[in-house]
């Protein structure tokens, strides 16, 4: 091997070597930045032409990579938007919300999202977090999870849940039966529930149940919240038998109800239909007392009378309050009329070589050829990880590992060093010859 030879490869080696430190001072300083992944070089041997002695001249070149596939520690936090990845996934971001174009969309692990003055979720390095949308059904639909598109920034900045109109109520409870069949029945048995009008208001409606002299017998009486009756119905319980306690017959239905508002009765089904006058089109609502001969709706046994259970479909109109993210990538809007609806689902894009993905500005990553295809997965099914809200993935470098690299790397580096001194004294050397 000639001089020049031994001078290229130090060369080499102080250029792989400052590359090495190079890598290292980067972990070091983002050992606490939030989702990073540490990055490496490996050195790789590198040949030249064979000289006249028939020696083929080695040097050094430094290979870079990144450590992705390996987790960071997980701490908790005070914030309700902030999400770890516990396994696989990583988040899908965009620089600008509600991205088109799939080639700017990236991939992170730096999960402390925050809404930004429009409600955008976006984190400490400014990327916007994407999601499949719900839509008021509470469904995502049919999404291509094969590409971005589908995505959509996630925001939580002033939304409101409009009021939809009650159309159906059930009402459930027991009536004492040693109360009828007295000479002078007692007082009615009163209780109320409450249904939304079409503008998302909460109002009441009353039942009554009166005793009647006759045994296992009992008037139902239903009005509004101030008293106005909309009409009554006759109610007799089977006394005995497999069907002891169950709505046997509706009898004498009448309607007390003025013109728009109305009350009718099925005795078939045990369902009275209101017409309730709170608008230009007056609202109806179906309340099922019970099917005769079953004891899913009003019973009667003997014993203390059991304050009715009502339950309604409708909702008040209401302002999102706070967030719950859970396992699932489930984004919840929790709204101050006490209603939880889904918002959005926050899928984990996994790779076939997450260790393949090249490095962009703001930690994230950009797709390659050597990351392989993506799919946008659900969190916490299959391979996908599970997301932890209120914590983030902290860096996955160890201090202590990257001193003692530091340490072996300036080690190389001057050994490097001594041979492009070493080759110069010799190349000194050899000038003096002539003299």
């Amino acid at each position: 091997m000639s001089i020049s030879y031994a001078m290229q490869t130090g060369v080499s080696g102080l250029r792989a070597n400052s590359t090495a430190v190079g890598r290292i001072s980067e972990n070091i300083a983002n050992a606490n930045t939030d989702g990073y992944r540490r990055s490496f070089v490996q050195m790789v041997t590198t040949s030249t032409l064979s000289d006249n002695a028939g020696i083929s001249p080695s040097g050094v070149r430094a290979f870079q990579s990144a450590d992705v596939s390996t987790e960071g520690a997980v701490r908790a936090t005070n914030s309700a938007t902030d999400m770890a990845i516990g396994g696989q996934g990583f988040f899908v971001v965009s620089a600008q919300p509600n991205e088109t174009n799939e080639s700017n969309f990236f991939l992170t692990r730096a999960g402390s999202f925050l809404p930004d003055e429009n409600g955008d979720l976006r984190n400490a390095a400014g990327y916007y977090l994407a999601g499949f949308p719900y839509d008021q059904t509470a469904s995502i639909g049919n999404v291509d999870r094969n590409q971005f598109g589908d995505l959509k920034t996630v925001n939580l900045g002033s939304l409101s849940q409009t009021g939809s109109p009650t159309k159906e109520m059930t009402v459930s409870g027991n009536i004492p039966a040693q109360q009828t069949g007295l000479a002078t029945p007692g007082e009615p048995f009163l209780s109320s529930a409450e249904y939304f009008s079409p503008l998302g208001e909460a109002e009441r409606m009353q039942f009554s149940w009166q005793p009647t002299a006759t045994a296992s017998q009992w008037t139902l009486s239903i009005a509004d919240a101030d008293g106005t009756q909309y009409g009554d119905v006759t109610v007799d319980f089977h006394d005995s038998g497999p069907l002891a306690g169950a709505p046997r017959l509706y009898s004498n239905p009448v309607s007390n109800a003025t013109a728009p508002a109305g009350f009718a009765f099925d005795p078939a089904t045990g369902t009275a239909t209101l017409t309730v006058d709170n608008g230009a089109v007056p609202q109806v609502i179906e309340v099922a007392i019970g099917e005769p001969d079953t004891h899913g709706g009003m019973t009667q046994f003997a014993g203390d009378y059991s304050p009715l259970k009502m339950a309604s479909d409708g909702a008040e109109s209401g302002v999102l309050v706070r967030t719950e993210i859970d396992e699932r990538g489930d984004v919840y809007g929790v709204f101050n009329n006490g209603s939880r609806k889904p918002l959005y689902n926050i899928p984990l894009a996994q790779v076939a070589n997450p260790d393949g993905l090249l490095a962009a500005d703001g930690n994230a990553y950009a797709l390659s050829r050597s990351s392989g295809k993506y799919s946008l997965n659900q969190a916490a099914e299959g391979s996908a990880g599970s997301l932890t809200a209120g914590a983030l993935e902290s860096s996955n470098v160890e201090i202590a590992q990257e001193l003692t690299e530091l340490i072996s790397t300036q080690r190389a580096y001057s050994s490097n060093a001594k041979i492009v001194t070493t080759v110069d004294e010799m190349l000194d050397e050899t000038m003096r010859l002539k003299r």
